[in-house]
């Protein structure tokens, strides 16, 4: 039992090297990542029946390796119909090229704002 309990605890420190630490864009030495892939949200059915335009906005953590994480909606567009969850959907498939500190790649916490515009 005591190996057993030994093991968990080292797996659990591992786990806790391995977690990343979250630079912002303003910290000293840190380059924003750039985006390679970009989606464009979709208009939900209900959202052009009601004609609403605007813009979502999302913070989202740009890990080290480029992909996005940790999306959440920081200004609300549209929660009813659908537009906040495009936006979201959308975002978690865009690829970066991630930031850097000291020419390293770094994890990087971002904003972004997606526009709703009828034509």
């Amino acid at each position: 039992m005591k190996h057993l309990l030994a093991a968990a605890l080292v797996i659990a420190a591992g786990l806790v090297a391995h977690a990343q630490q979250i630079y912002s864009p303003d910290d000293p030495g840190v380059s924003l990542p750039t985006v390679v892939k970009q989606v464009k949200p979709q208009y939900t059915q209900e959202a052009m029946e009601q004609r609403i335009e605007g813009t979502t906005h999302l913070e989202c953590v740009v890990r080290d390796n480029g992909a996005v994480a940790d999306i959440r909606v920081i200004e609300s567009l549209d929660s009813t119909y659908g537009l906040d969850a495009q936006a979201v959907s959308a975002l978690r498939q865009w690829e970066f090229r991630p930031g850097t500190l000291g020419g390293k790649p770094v994890a990087v916490r971002v904003h972004v704002v997606m526009s709703f515009t009828l034509k």
